[in-house]
């Protein structure tokens, strides 16, 4: 029998009471429902609405029951439809009638409304771990290639030299803004709703305030209808989500070109990569390309939720029962890809030397030849037009800049002394890009810098936040 089957004169129809349940998703929940009930019961026994006794008896027997699931002793049914109700029916069975006490002053609406948001956040503290895992990584890797020249590419195309760990320091921004996003959501999301009820809270003497501290929530939830009827802690999470595995494809696209042969910039571990069950000789990225291929499901996720949403009238509708899959999903492949790909990252090989002689093609240094004109007093767009007749000149005789002889610069502008050959150098174009941001090994041991306090501070965070 339905603990809600009061007014019904017949039972659901099965092929209905599957449809309507959700046990199989939400069953995860079932430590927070239990942590949330026990927060519940005793607020609800200090206030006087049960006795003190009554509200021990069921605190006992959420416990027990706790630590049966846990054991695998106990196992949850589609006939209770959802985690709540799967708890207090075993609940029932465990202590007998003072059991069915728990639910005063509450409704499922808000019961799920705050189970939701303390799962949510110990998965917030679970993804910044890997972030900062991550970060870590690329200090590690930014260390290592502090002075390893690549070319650095806009329009896919050689643009201008930069370092390796500089190119790294890049992504360590984006994972930085990725961390951060996450602690706003967090923020948000630490409102608790439990004491809004169905929509109208209740008339029972209530302390809502004492639930809040208990489960350590910032503050108490102040529009009862607001409480239980919106998700947008769901859609903040998984937004925040999309972006973070936007910044992991473009990583992974990345990789991808790296450790093919036509670029060779880096070799993948073999515990990294997989081969062809057809042609012998391949290592494919296929971990790169999974996480690419897995954001698309992420934003799938989001963009469903946001579809659940967006007509909903208030209060709660069983719609919003649907958020749930959705982003648990999201949490899931977020978890998986960004533990298997830092591993990935930390353990591939950075092959230096292809990397500074993909730099000896491309005319990366043609900015700083013409930044050279202009520190010679020639105004920069005469001295972008000269520069672009000497590389139609190289192209033509197929020589790098380096190789052009002194002469043959002094017959396109007389401003060109033997110091061209220093300004020109590959190394120095990089060395004396000092500015703040920019790529000089100098000024990225800066950033290497900022990034180890990072990770010490969040870290230190973290930490305080676990308890």
């Amino acid at each position: 029998m339905k603990l809600w089957s009061g007014r019904f004169q017949k039972d659901v129809n099965e092929e209905v009471n599957d449809f309507n349940a959700s046990i199989d998703v939400d069953y995860r929940m079932y430590e927070e429902d239990i942590e949330g009930s026990i927060a519940h019961v005793n607020m609800i026994a200090k206030c006087g609405i049960i006795k003190e006794e009554e509200g021990q008896k069921i605190v006992c027997g959420l416990n027990d029951i706790l630590t049966k699931i846990k054991n695998g002793e106990l196992s949850f049914s589609k006939e209770n439809e959802d985690v709540h109700m799967n708890i207090e029916t075993m609940l029932i069975d465990n202590i007998g009638e003072v059991a069915k006490k728990l639910h005063t002053a509450r409704s499922r609406n808000d019961q799920v409304a705050l189970d939701i948001r303390i799962y949510l956040k110990k998965e917030i503290l679970n993804l910044k771990k890997l972030i900062l895992d991550m970060e870590k990584v690329l200090l590690r890797k930014g260390e290592e290639n502090l002075n390893t020249i690549m070319p650095g590419y806009t329009h896919m195309q050689k643009a201008q030299p930069i370092t390796f760990s500089h190119h790294l320091m890049a992504y360590s921004e984006m994972f930085k803004r990725d961390y951060e996003r996450l602690e706003d959501c967090y923020r948000r999301m630490n409102a608790m709703p439990l004491g809004s009820g169905a929509l109208a809270t209740t008339t029972y003497p209530i302390n809502r305030v004492m639930v809040k501290e208990v489960l350590r929530f910032d503050k108490v939830m102040t529009n009862s209808i607001d409480g239980v009827s919106d998700r947008d802690f769901v859609l903040e999470l998984a937004s925040s989500l999309s972006i973070l595995m936007m910044h992991l494809s473009r990583f992974s696209e990345e990789v991808i070109l790296w450790c093919s042969q036509e670029f060779n910039y880096v070799e993948l571990d073999d515990a990294y990569s997989t081969g062809s069950s057809i042609m012998p000789q391949k290592k494919n990225p296929d971990v790169a390309e999974l996480v690419r291929g897995k954001t698309g499901r992420v934003y799938g996720n989001l963009m469903g939720l946001l579809t659940i949403m967006k007509g909903l009238p208030l209060a709660y509708n069983k719609d919003m029962q649907e958020d749930k899959e959705q982003i648990f999903d999201s949490v899931d492949t977020v978890k998986i890809c960004l533990s298997v790909f830092a591993k990935m990252i930390d353990t591939m090989k950075v092959n230096k030397e292809n990397m500074e002689k993909a730099c000896r093609d491309g005319f990366i240094n043609a900015t700083d030849l013409a930044d050279y004109m202009v520190k010679k007093g020639m105004s920069f767009r005469d001295a972008h037009h000269v520069t672009g007749e000497i590389v139609f000149y190289a192209i033509k005789e197929e020589k790098v800049l380096e190789e052009i002889s002194l002469e043959k610069f002094k017959e396109f502008s007389q401003i060109f002394e033997i110091d061209v050959y220093e300004a020109i150098d590959i190394r120095k174009c990089v060395e004396n890009r000092k500015v703040i941001g920019g790529p000089s090994p100098e000024e990225v041991k800066v950033r290497l810098k900022e990034l180890k306090e990072f990770i010490i501070v969040k870290a230190n965070e973290r930490r305080e936040l676990c308890g």
